[in-house]
Order: C-alpha cells, then sequence, then structure tokens
C-alpha cells in the first residue's frame, strides 16, 4: 500500500508539474509580439555602483507599466528599492585630481573644485562666459575652456591665465587639393549624384523612358527639367576647435579642427505621411554612401613661442598606398595622392614627456599610432594597422577603441586583429619594444587598469565564440584569471574599490538579471532581481542546440539548432541583422522575439536553423571581413549550405526551405530567393537593403568602398540587379518612415518586380514605424504574415 501511495503522490506531482508548463504548441504569434515589458519583463539595465560600493543602482521596469525608474540594492542583498537618481550628489561630469581625493566640475557655467573627505566645495569663478572642461593640470593649477581659448587658474592664488588667443573662422574655408579622393583626380557630390541618376537606369526601364522623353516648354515658365534635383545645393558646416589640451609640462597645447565637407553633403528626405497635423511632413535624414565626408587635424600651439602648427599626414607611412582593389580597373587612371585622414586627440603622458597621436585614413584601411615630438612636429612610427578590407573589431576601430598610457607615463596600450582576433597590446616608447599581452582564437572586449595599476580586466569568449566571462591579467601579461563562473553572457561593472562586480547575467532562455559577487576567481555570483512575467514563465521555452556545419570552402560554420519532436519536413533559416553582429551564442539574445518565433516553429513542425553567418562578431578578423567587396557572397552561401545541411542530416525536403530575417538579414533572403531559387522557396524580407549605393557612408564605404570608386562591388552586392531570380513566395516588409534603411529601397525593387513581370511577391507597410518596430499591432501584423506565408508554402507537403 506503501508503494501505491508514493506511486500515486509521484503521479500527482507529475500532473500537478505539466499543469504549470504550457506546451509550446499553444503559442501564438499574438502573444510572443506583446509588449516585452507585459509578456516577458523588463531586465536591469545602466549598472553603476555607489561611490561607497556598497549598493549598486540599476534601471528597471517591475511592473511591466513601460516607464523605466532608477533602482538601488545593497551588494549583500534585500529588495529593491525606487529612487529618483543615482547621482548620491555629484555632478554629472567630473575630474579627479591625481591622488582622486578632489573633483573639479562646472555647474551654470562657473568651476567648482570638492574635496572628497570633507566635502567642502569651493566656488572658484563667477563670469558672464560659460567656462568647460575643466581639468587637474596641477594639484594646484585647473584648466578650463571658455570660447575656444585655453585658461588656467592658480587656486592658491587665483590667478587666471590665458594661454592661447584663437580667432575661430567661422567661414568657409578652401580645402586643399590634396584632399581628394584615393587618386581619381574628383571629389565631391556632384560625381556621387550623377553616378547615382546614370545607375537609376539600369534598375527601371520606365525611368529610363522618363528620362529621355522632351522637356515640355510652358508659356512663361520655360523648360520643366527634373523636379528634386538641385546639384548646385550648398550646406555649409564651419571649422571649430574641439579638445584643447595643456601639455603636462605647461608648454603646449594641443587641439582639433574639424572640416566640414567643401561641397556639403546631400542629405535625403523621408516622408512621414501619418502626423499629428494631417499634413506630410519631411524628415531630414542621412546622406547616401560616397558623398564628401569632413575630417579633423591636430594643430599644436607653442606657449612660449606663440606660434602654431598643423600635424603633418605627409609623414605617415603608406599615406599614398593605392588600395588592392584598383587592380580590377586596369583602364582606369589612378594616381597616387594623399588619402584622407583623420585625427582627433593628443595623449599626453602624465609627467609631460611624450605625446602620442591616432591617425585613421578616411577609407579606414589603415589606423596609425604614431609618436609626436611637439617641438618640431615631427612624427614617428609606433603601430601602423594596414587591411585591405577594412579596420575593425573590439577596441580597434575609430577613436574610441583601447588607447591611453600605462602609469609609467612611457609605456602606450592598445588593441590590434594583427593576429586575426583582436587583442591587448603595449609600446615601451623609451626601447620601442612592442609587446603582445593576450594572444588566441578569442576576442578581447572592454579592457581596463586595476585601480593600482599592476593588472587588466577585461571580458573575453576565450571559452566559446558564444560565452562571456570577465577576466584578469597581470600587467604585464601572463595567464588570464577566469574570474565570473556562470556560462553564458557576463556583462560587469566593477565597484569603485574593486573587491566586488555586478553582473548582467543572461543565458539562452533566460533573460538578463542582476547579479554580485565578489571579485575573486571561483566566487559565488548572487542573483539580486527577478524580472520575469508570469506569461514567459508559464512556458518551458526550448533552449537550441548550438553547433557547428562545414561550409563550402570548408569553413565551420555556428549555428542555433531548433529541432521539432514532429517534424513536419521543412525548414527555417532565420537570418540575424547588422551584418557584424553574434546570435549564435549563450547568453539571452536582442533577438528575443525570433527566438519566441522560433520556438513557436519548431513546435509546428518546422526544422530551424540561426547561423553566425560570415561577417559576424565574435570569430576574428578574418570571418569579420568575409564580406569585403562581395555583400551576398559568402555570407549568401553560408545560408545555402545551411540548407543543406537541414537536407543532408536533418531530413528537411528539398523545395521546402523558406528565410527571414530583417535589415541584413532581410537582404541576404532577398538575394537567397533570387540567386537560389532552387534552394529557398518562401521567404520574408523585412526592412531589406536592396542597393547598397542607397545605404550610409559609414557602414558601407568600409565594406564596398564607394559606388565611383568601386562599381563592381556594388552592382555583384545588391539585390536588385538579380531580382529576375525570383521563382519563390515573397513578402516584403518595410517600416514608411525607416530612416535607416530608407522605404525608397523596396519602392525601386517593387518597381523594378513589376516591370520584370513577376506576380509572386507581396508587399507590406508600417506607415509609422521607423527601422525597429516600436508598436506591438506592426510586430504581429508582420510575424502573423510570415507564419501565413510558410503554412501556405513550404508547410504544405
Amino acid at each position: 500500500m506503501r508503494k501505491i501511495g508514493l506511486f500515486g503522490l509521484l503521479l500527482l506531482f507529475a500532473v500537478y508539474a505539466s499543469a504549470q508548463t504550457k506546451p509550446l504548441s499553444q503559442l501564438t504569434v499574438e502573444e510572443i509580439m506583446q509588449a516585452p515589458e507585459k509578456f516577458i519583463g523588463t531586465s536591469p539595465s545602466r549598472v553603476s555602483w555607489s561611490k561607497d560600493s556598497k549598493n549598486i543602482f540599476f534601471y528597471w521596469d517591475p511592473d511591466g507599466n513601460g516607464e523605466v525608474s532608477a533602482y538601488q540594492i545593497s551588494k549583500d542583498g534585500g529588495t529593491p528599492e525606487k529612487i529618483d537618481d543615482t547621482s548620491e550628489g555629484w555632478p554629472s561630469n567630473y575630474e579627479f585630481n591625481q591622488d582622486k581625493t578632489k573633483i573639479v566640475y562646472t555647474e551654470g557655467g562657473d568651476i567648482y573644485i570638492k574635496e572628497l573627505k570633507s566635502e567642502k566645495v569651493s566656488r572658484l569663478t563667477a563670469t558672464n562666459d560659460r567656462e568647460t572642461n575643466p581639468s587637474f593640470h596641477k594639484e594646484n593649477v585647473i584648466s578650463f575652456v571658455v570660447e575656444d581659448n585655453l585658461f588656467t587658474i592658480n587656486t592658491e592664488t587665483g590667478l587666471i591665465t590665458q594661454l592661447t588667443n584663437f580667432i575661430v573662422n567661422y567661414g568657409r574655408e578652401d580645402e586643399s587639393p590634396s584632399r581628394r579622393g584615393v587618386g581619381n583626380g574628383n571629389s565631391g557630390n556632384r560625381i556621387q549624384d550623377s553616378w547615382l541618376r546614370e545607375d537609376q537606369l539600369n534598375t527601371s526601364e520606365i525611368i529610363k523612358e522618363r528620362r529621355n522623353r522632351p522637356r515640355r516648354s510652358f508659356r512663361g515658365f520655360g523648360s520643366f527639367g527634373s523636379f528634386g534635383d538641385n546639384d548646385n545645393r550648398d550646406a555649409v558646416e564651419l571649422p571649430n576647435i574641439r579638445s584643447l589640451q595643456l601639455s603636462p609640462d605647461g608648454r603646449f597645447v594641443s587641439f582639433s579642427v574639424y572640416h566640414s565637407p567643401e561641397n556639403g553633403a546631400q542629405n535625403t528626405i523621408v516622408p512621414n505621411y501619418v502626423t499629428n497635423s494631417g499634413y506630410t511632413t519631411d524628415i531630414n535624414a542621412r546622406s547616401k554612401v560616397g558623398g564628401e565626408q569632413g575630417y579633423s587635424e591636430i594643430g599644436i600651439y607653442s606657449i612660449s613661442g606663440d606660434s602654431v602648427y598643423y600635424l603633418d599626414k605627409m609623414q605617415l607611412p603608406g599615406i599614398t598606398d593605392l588600395p588592392d582593389y584598383t587592380k580590377d580597373y586596369p583602364d582606369k587612371e589612378w594616381t597616387k595622392e594623399p588619402r584622407k585622414v583623420s585625427a582627433t586627440t593628443t595623449l599626453w603622458s602624465g609627467d609631460g614627456k611624450y605625446a602620442v597621436v591616432q591617425f585613421s585614413a578616411d577609407d579606414n584601411k589603415d589606423r596609425w599610432i604614431m609618436r609626436l615630438i611637439p617641438e618640431t612636429g615631427d612624427l614617428i612610427t609606433i603601430d601602423r594597422q594596414r587591411d585591405e578590407a577594412w579596420i575593425g573589431g573590439p577596441g580597434v576601430s575609430g577613436f574610441g577603441g583601447t588607447f591611453g598610457f600605462l602609469p609609467d607615463n612611457k609605456t602606450i596600450y592598445f588593441q590590434s586583429e594583427k593576429t586575426g582576433y583582436s587583442h591587448l597590446y603595449t609600446h615601451d616608447i623609451s626601447t620601442g619594444t612592442t609587446k603582445q599581452l593576450t594572444s588566441g582564437n578569442y576576442e578581447v572586449y572592454q579592457p581596463k587598469l586595476s585601480n593600482d595599476g599592476k593588472k587588466w580586466y577585461f571580458t573575453a569568449n576565450m571559452k566559446h565564440p558564444g560565452i562571456k566571462h570577465f577576466y584578469s591579467l597581470p600587467l604585464n601579461g601572463g595567464k588570464p584569471i577566469q574570474i565570473t563562473t556562470l556560462d553564458g553572457g557576463n556583462e560587469v561593472t566593477l565597484s569603485p574599490d574593486e573587491k566586488s562586480i555586478a553582473i548582467e547575467y543572461s543565458y539562452i532562455d533566460q533573460p538578463t538579471e542582476l547579479y554580485v559577487m565578489d571579485n575573486k576567481p571561483g566566487a559565488k555570483a548572487k542573483k539580486l532581481t527577478e524580472s520575469l512575467k508570469e506569461g514567459f514563465k508559464a512556458y518551458d521555452w526550448h533552449q537550441p542546440e548550438i553547433i557547428t556545419f562545414k561550409a563550402e570552402d570548408g569553413a565551420d560554420v555556428h549555428a542555433r539548432l531548433y529541432k521539432p519532436e514532429n517534424p513536419n519536413g521543412a525548414g527555417v533559416i532565420f537570418v540575424h541583422g547588422a551584418g557584424y553582429l553574434q546570435n549564435v551564442h549563450y547568453w539571452w539574445s536582442t533577438y528575443f522575439r525570433e527566438f519566441m518565433f522560433n520556438n513557436m516553429l519548431m513546435a509546428k513542425g518546422y526544422t530551424v536553423l540561426d547561423i553566425d553567418y560570415r561577417a559576424s562578431s565574435g570569430y576574428g578578423r578574418d570571418w569579420r571581413t568575409g564580406i569585403y567587396r562581395h555583400m551576398g557572397g559568402k555570407d549568401l552561401s553560408d545560408q545555402i549550405d545551411g540548407a543543406k545541411f537541414l537536407m543532408n542530416e536533418h531530413g528537411v525536403e528539398a523545395g521546402r526551405i523558406g528565410m527571414y530575417g530583417g535589415s541584413y538579414g532581410g537582404f541576404i533572403t532577398l538575394f537567397a530567393m533570387f540567386k537560389h531559387p532552387d534552394v529557398i522557396s518562401a521567404g520574408a524580407a523585412l526592412r531589406s537593403v536592396t542597393d547598397w549605393a542607397h545605404y550610409n557612408h559609414g557602414y558601407t564605404s568600409n565594406i564596398l568602398n564607394t559606388p565611383v570608386e568601386d562599381p563592381i562591388a556594388y552592382k555583384r552586392s545588391s539585390p536588385i540587379y538579380f531580382a529576375e531570380g525570383l521563382e519563390g513566395n515573397l513578402l516584403i516588409a518595410h517600416g514608411m518612415v525607416d530612416t535607416n534603411v530608407h522605404f525608397q529601397d523596396v519602392v525601386r525593387l517593387a518597381q523594378r518586380l513589376i516591370e520584370l513581370g513577376k506576380d509572386n511577391w507581396e508587399m507590406a507597410l508600417y506607415p509609422v514605424e521607423n527601422h525597429g518596430f516600436t508598436e506591438p499591432s506592426s510586430w504581429t501584423d508582420e510575424y502573423k504574415r510570415i507564419f501565413k506565408l510558410f503554412e501556405n508554402t513550404i508547410g504544405k507537403k
């Protein structure tokens, strides 16, 4: 009887447990596409510490009312407490003195000093001018800026000294001839605009026919040309002085000057049809790739000599090097002119003995770190990173990357991809010795020096490309020591005393929560928040398997695989967006809606694959640049190889594979439908780029150069030129006020499909949505259409 009773209890418990979890087959689009704060919950974000390292601040919406507020919680745990702000009475921007006993800041345009121990506040200025950017030059000397000039104030005597007497010319300036392009002898928007106008003829027969019509004359008005063209438009952006810095020895002032494009940049307009006024309004948007760009250069002012000079870019090694792609244009005359470069900040050692400047080529194929001899303006090479594709990777590209001096005042640190992955390096200026501190097939993220200057802290995906942990490392290199213990995603914020770490931790099926642990290897992490809503917790979410498959070139491609218990013979490939983004990982995805939708598809019998294709982040330089000059090349073939993997290994039937994705994922979906209709027979292309010549400059020019200089790259990378290949069923969905990938992209493609006589496509328009949808009704409508597309095509046997 006891055995029967125990069995009955176990059975009852099993029935009760199963009743608490809904089967995934009950998921609906309406449920998973509702406002995430209502169904999933809002995770903690913007984590910081109190100055005494006892409390953690974060922003949160535990009630799901759509309003995020500031909270604090003790590092020892307890109940999170809602607070008004997290400033603790500190100013929003301040600078420490060397031993961190004082801060200097501005309030109301005047300068104040606060002694931290006594909390005594002293006001240093009371003027009608607005003082900005105060910092400790010496213990008793504060430097600051007033109206583009640098001053100092002695805190003991009160003496204010004006160090510069710059008069900024806010009129148009002439640009030197050396600021032209990579050697084609032309510059400016006129060439780019002409290229775009001619390119329109290749994508629309009607545009070509209209352009060739004779102009009609009207009495009193002369002849009408092309409405909307404005070839003589000038946009005036004026140069200005930025980043004034006094060298620690007080002898020099460094500064940067921004030079606007000589011919301005032809911006675009996005019409907004659904407005409060009832009238259509225009949103001023970005320019298109290939337009002339501004640049920054660095000047040095000698205080004793009362003289100014600008750093000479001709000293940069390889400044006239032509990119390799020019070899594909043997009939074009390329001249070796100095390339455009920018530099914005001079880095001074604490003792003023050394100065270092970082330069970046506007074509982003070179980054130079140069030692500056301020007395003469001579530049000495410390590091040149050259990439025939483009400079990038964590902490490498741009002027916000890893770059600084060590406490010894003679060694700088930086990150570089020279070994194929982004790693941490130092360079001793006194000896000219460069040392690599980290190495291996992993990426280093956000390295930071410890307070005592004896070690590094950083995040890395050392264990697996899709697992991030927090590490420490001796100052001069050695074996990294893993500190965090939970596999998944660990976004760490160190306490000011560096004894504790706050962790925004998540796993594949577990959205981010706040944890805290001692800053010791292997210490136990304590969970501090609970954010999940009952709707999300009601389902036993499937954790997709992290797998690899072989690409056609032998590369291992990482993917997430959703395997159904009862497969229906159909497969779906989800393509993440952004290009340089990672989605095959062990932490909670920013594509949480797609994670839930893929769970729903799996429950309906679809086998789903989510691929980190070529150009995805986390896999090093070669993977990152695998799409150079050919978007729709290896990034697309990785998807097709994934489809073959589904057919060969998981029983998916030929002709029953669909694809969907947004932005870059929409672009790949279009290409798959146009170039591989025998493999992908149904696709949903969301907010997709159709022609890269119409996207922005910063992203596109890195990968494809510019349309005028490298038209081959654009023609083979843009789906609009391959639209005749459409055979399967295509859904195009786009927000009409998309200021990133403009609605114009899909309008032009629609016209192309109409002219080609294609009738197996449809378009869904979302009048109030930008690139990232915000309205649950829009998400719901879009994904109901995607699901309907799959059910009516590949879902049918």
